[in-house]
């Protein structure tokens, strides 16, 4: 019986690894929803990575299996190796193949990020947030000061800071809809408007508008991530970053710190909450009226630091599913 020749077993077997690694990449559900107009553009190229990624990952270990086998010792075997001492055109092909992956992805990776804004420069003021500072070495008490630090801003704010990262949806030069300064601090955020003078903990943004956030810190660098956006800045100390993007879907996302900022870093948590255009504008004006009225003396943000044990860990608990564990702990 004739041997089926080598070429067409790689070819077989080079075509079915390409089809199985391309399913991978299309049907591997290991990101969140895409609730932004930048997520696609990031997600295109994890799944390229991917799909790459699991072609290697098939053929090194496939061949170090099958290698396993033909090559096996055989019993009453006591016989040397063959002398194999190298294969010039084989290593040049996996050393080039490695090579052009590298470049192309390079590549493809400059093209998603200057798409998103990230090859744009320009700057931004931002509009400052007076906090309660306490002992060194403590946490800082997101607690606002007085009003007119608060409310400031100019026109200037919007027009200096055009294109930022995530700014891929929009033209070049283009104005953002709307301009958020958002302050990291130890462990809070603070996310003020400045052409309305409202301030808040958590971000909301109305769905299909073109937001730019100016990020600044206070203390020491923070990083401000929302998966769902696939959207990540560092926030700071005496630098001004900025984060550009369009929600698309309505709801409410997590907002992370990623850079490691301290004692509490892990509960520096917010939210980033996505109105329709009518929620939003009912959201603004009855803020905006609450703090005028309140003269902005109220604590956007809870400060870790003056919980006792039961209170900082009863978010906690309560989403473990345990029902009255700390009652006289910590008290």
């Amino acid at each position: 019986m004739q041997q089926i020749p080598v070429s067409l077993l790689t070819l077989v077997a080079g075509v079915l690894i390409t089809l199985f690694s391309l399913w991978v990449g299309q049907h591997h559900s290991l990101l969140p929803i895409q609730a932004s107009e930048q997520a696609p553009l990031v997600d295109g190229f994890f799944n390229v990575m991917l799909i790459i990624a699991t072609a290697l990952f098939v053929v090194v270990e496939g061949t170090i299996l099958i290698f396993l086998v033909m090559f096996r010792r055989r019993k009453g075997d006591d016989t040397d190796g063959a002398p194999i001492e190298g294969n010039l055109p084989l290593e040049v092909f996996w050393t080039a193949i490695p090579t052009v992956i590298v470049l192309g992805l390079g590549i493809y990776s400059v093209d998603v990020y200057s798409r998103m804004g990230g090859l744009e420069p320009g700057g931004h003021s931002h509009t400052p947030v007076h906090v309660t500072h306490q002992m060194p070495g403590s946490a800082i008490a997101a607690t606002l000061g007085d009003a007119s630090g608060m409310t400031q801003a100019t026109a200037t704010s919007t027009n200096d800071a055009n294109i930022g990262i995530g700014a891929g949806a929009n033209e070049q030069g283009k104005s953002p809809d709307l301009v958020v300064d958002v302050t990291g601090m130890q462990f809070a955020w603070i996310f003020n408007y400045p052409n309305s003078g409202v301030t808040a903990g958590e971000l909301h943004v109305p769905v299909g508008t073109d937001v730019q956030l100016n990020l600044a810190s206070t203390d020491v660098i923070h990083s401000f991530w929302v998966p769902q956006f696939r959207l990540k800045q560092d926030a700071i100390p005496g630098i001004p970053t900025k984060l550009r993007f369009v929600a698309t879907k309505v709801g409410t996302y997590p907002v992370v710190c990623t850079e490691l900022c301290g004692g509490y870093h892990g509960s520096m948590r917010s939210q980033v909450v996505v109105h329709t255009p009518e929620e939003y504008e009912s959201w603004l004006t009855e803020n905006r009226i609450a703090q005028q009225q309140q003269g902005l003396q109220q604590a956007v943000a809870i400060n870790p630091a003056e919980l006792s044990v039961s209170e900082y860990l009863a978010p906690y608990a309560r989403n473990m599913g345990i029902g009255d564990w700390g009652s006289g702990i910590g008290k």
